[in-house]
């Protein structure tokens, strides 16, 4: 029993190390690859399932341009009408936040990871009634997504 205790715990860190809240609304996963990796298979993975990649900024060829300094980071915008617009019938508010966006970035220790908004923050902070399946299968989009440019 105390063997399958500790499995659970070491189970229960190592997932939390791979899948947490970086800030509020933001659910980031630690990701295998380097920045740019990361990012051209998010965008990949995107295109193949037909999402429509609008943008894909690198925040660190900006600031070096600025004769700046910043790690690896890149925005990657992308959206799918389809999904969007529903969710904008039910809070319009929430056009500030769409289309999606995912952040890619390397943190102080050289880790990477994946962000992007939680669908529930965004339920909360526009005050989204009766979407509650829209919002579900953006949820488990946007997760599938992340973890097939993460690994």
């Amino acid at each position: 029993m105390r063997c399958t205790l500790r499995l659970v715990l070491v189970a229960s860190t190592l997932l939390f190390a791979m899948f947490t809240h970086a800030a509020d609304g933001l659910i980031a996963i630690k990701s295998s690859h380097d920045v740019k990796t990361t990012a051209d298979k998010l965008e990949s993975v995107l295109k193949e399932k037909g999402m429509t990649v609008m943008a894909r900024v690198n925040h660190q060829q900006g600031a070096e341009k600025a004769g700046l300094e910043l790690r690896p980071t890149e925005v990657v915008i992308f959206g799918n009408p389809k999904v969007g617009t529903l969710l904008m019938q039910c809070a319009q508010s929430v056009a500030i936040d769409l289309p999606q966006k995912a952040l890619i970035w390397e943190d102080a220790n050289g880790e990477v990871w994946l962000g992007y908004n939680d669908p529930q923050y965004l339920k909360s902070r526009h005050g989204i009634e009766g979407c509650d399946e829209v919002l579900g299968k953006v949820s488990g989009a946007l997760g599938n997504f992340a973890k097939a440019a993460t690994r």
